[in-house]
C-alpha cells in the first residue's frame, strides 16, 4: 500500500545546544523502518519527472522502489550505475531545487525525501553490503583528470567503468576537493568521502596527490606522457574580496581559508599545527551555503556571537533552506539588508568591528534578483573581532596561464562548448567550478559525467 502521508518522514537531528559544541554530523539519518515508510510515499510516476531534475541522471523511482521492497542492495546497485558518490549526494545536494522540486507529491504536500533515501541506501551499503567491485576490461586508452573534487572524481569513475586507464592529479595532500576542504564534518563526515574515494580506487582509478598541474607538470607534458585526453576539474579556489578598507587586518579570513584550516587541517583540535583565531564575535559576509558553513564552524570554535551579514533579505538568501534553518537553530544572527563598507582597526592592527550600511531592494539586476540599493545616512557598526568574507570564488589562473590555446572568460572560468565540456584546446575538456565558477557539488558531478561521455565518444571516433 502506498504511504499517502502528505509530509516527509522527519529527519532526526542532534539537539542544537549539544551540536554547537561538537563537529559530529547534525542529521542522524533515517532508520530502516523510516526509510521503507518514506519510499512508499513514491507514486512511481510513469514519466519520472524527478529524474529530469537530477544532473547525474539517477533512475530515482527505480532505486526508491527497491527501498520500498526492502531490497537495499538492489537500491544501491541502481544508484551506483549513475553516481560514484551516493553518500555525498544524499547529504549535500540541493534536492529541493532539483529532483524533489519536480516530485509530484510536492504539488499538494511535501515531496518524497529523495536525498534522505539516497543517503540511507549509501550508508546501509557501507555498513552491511559487500564491496564486489570488478575492474572493467582495459580498453587500451589513457585519460588524465586534473583535480580530485566532485567533478574530477565523477569523470574518473565513469571513464574507469568504460575501461580507461585514469590518473587523477590532485594539488592537495588529500583527495576530495571541496568535499574535504570546504564542507564541514558536521554536514559531510570525511570518513564517508574517503570510503567513496576508495571505491573509485578499486575500479582502477589512480589518484596522485601533491601534484599541482601547471607547476609540477603542465597539460602539454601530460599529453607527452601518453594521455589521449585531459579533463580539468580543478574547481574555483581563488577567494574574492570586497576591496573595502580594513580587509588586510589581522582577523580577516576568506571563507575558503577559514574552512580549509578547520576541515582539512583540523584547526578545531587543541593540538592543531594550523590554528585559527578563537574569536568572541564573528561577522560572516555572504548568504550562500559556504557562508552558513563558515558561520556554523565559527560557532563551534567558541564564538559567542556570529552574524551573517547579507545585502539582500532572508527571502533572497541563496543558501539551502535546511542550512538556514540549522543556522537559526544554532543561534546564528542574521543581519540582512545591510552591507559592509569598512572593517575597523582596534588600534593594534586587528579587527575591532565592521561598519555597514542599510540596504533596500530596488529593480531586478541581470540575474533577475532585485538589486540592493544603499540607504543614505544609514551607517552603523557591529562589534566583532573577526570577519570572514564569503562572497564567492573564481578559478586559479595557473592552469590556463600555462596551457596555450586554453580560453577563459573575464571571470577566469574556462570556456567550453555546451554540455560536452570541450574546451578551445584540442584534447582538453573541463567541468565543474573551473567552468561555472562556484556552484553546487551535484552540478559539478553532472559536468564530470557529461565530459566523460564526450571524451569516450571522441576517443572511440578518432
Amino acid at each position: 500500500m502506498p504511504n499517502m502521508d502528505p509530509k516527509k518522514n522527519p529527519m532526526p537531528v542532534q539537539d542544537p545546544y549539544a551540536r554547537i559544541c561538537n563537529f559530529d554530523e547534525v542529521a542522524l539519518g533515517y532508520t530502516y523502518e523510516t526509510a521503507v515508510s518514506e519510499a512508499k510515499r513514491c507514486l512511481n510516476c510513469k514519466h519520472k519527472p524527478c529524474v529530469s531534475g537530477c544532473p547525474v541522471e539517477i533512475d530515482i523511482p527505480a532505486f526508491i522502489a527497491k527501498v520500498a521492497a526492502e531490497d537495499m542492495e538492489g537500491a544501491y546497485e541502481v544508484l551506483s550505475r549513475s553516481t560514484s558518490l551516493p553518500a555525498v549526494c544524499g547529504r549535500v545536494c540541493p534536492q529541493e531545487s532539483q529532483c524533489e522540486g519536480k516530485c509530484v507529491r510536492g504539488i499538494k504536500g511535501e515531496p518524497v525525501g529523495i536525498g534522505r533515501l539516497e543517503r540511507f541506501v549509501a550508508d546501509w551499503h557501507r555498513e552491511h553490503g559487500e564491496e564486489n567491485v570488478e575492474r572493467p576490461q582495459p580498453n587500451g586508452h589513457k585519460v588524465a583528470v586534473v583535480g580530485a573534487g566532485p567533478s574530477g572524481l565523477t569523470a574518473a569513475g565513469d571513464l574507469a567503468k568504460l575501461g580507461y586507464e585514469v590518473t587523477v592529479y590532485e594539488a592537495l595532500h588529500l583527495a576530495g576537493g571541496v568535499l574535504v576542504y570546504g564542507i564541514p564534518e558536521f554536514r559531510l563526515p570525511k570518513a564517508i568521502v574517503q570510503h567513496e574515494i576508495e571505491s573509485l580506487k578499486k575500479l582502477g582509478v589512480d589518484i596522485q596527490t601533491d601534484m599541482v598541474i601547471g607547476k609540477v607538470l603542465t597539460i602539454d607534458e601530460l599529453f607527452e606522457m601518453g594521455y589521449e585526453a585531459v579533463f580539468v576539474g580543478s574547481g574555483a579556489g581563488l577567494p574574492r574580496f570586497m576591496n573595502i578598507p580594513g580587509e588586510s587586518l589581522n582577523g580577516v579570513y576568506s571563507a575558503n581559508e577559514f574552512l580549509t584550516r578547520i576541515n582539512l587541517m583540523k584547526a578545531f583540535r587543541p593540538n592543531s599545527s594550523t590554528p585559527v583565531q578563537h574569536a568572541k564575535a564573528v561577522a560572516v559576509v555572504g548568504g550562500g551555503n559556504v557562508a552558513m558553513d563558515a558561520a556554523r564552524c565559527a560557532k563551534r570554535m567558541g564564538a559567542e556571537k556570529v552574524y551573517i551579514v547579507y545585502r539582500r533579505g532572508m527571502e533572497e538568501l541563496p543558501a539551502r533552506k535546511e542550512e538556514v534553518e540549522h543556522a537559526e537553530e544554532e543561534q546564528i544572527i542574521f543581519r540582512t539588508l545591510c552591507n559592509p563598507v569598512e572593517i575597523l582597526d582596534d588600534g593594534t592592527g586587528k579587527v575591532g568591528g565592521i561598519r555597514c550600511v542599510e540596504m533596500e531592494l530596488g529593480e531586478p539586476d541581470e540575474s533577475g534578483r532585485r538589486r540592493p540599493v544603499e540607504k543614505k545616512g544609514s551607517e552603523f557598526e557591529i562589534g566583532v573581532d573577526s570577519v570572514i568574507m564569503s562572497i564567492g570564488t573564481s578559478p586559479n589562473p595557473l592552469i590556463r596561464s600555462t596551457t596555450p590555446g586554453l580560453e577563459a572568460n573575464r571571470h577566469g572560468c574556462l570556456v567550453t562548448e555546451g554540455e560536452s565540456g570541450k574546451t578551445s584546446r584540442d584534447g582538453v575538456w573541463a567541468g565543474g567550478d573551473a567552468v561555472t565558477g562556484a556552484a553546487t557539488v551535484i552540478l559539478a558531478m553532472g559536468a564530470g559525467k557529461q565530459a566523460a561521455r564526450a571524451i569516450d565518444e571522441a576517443i572511440r571516433n578518432a
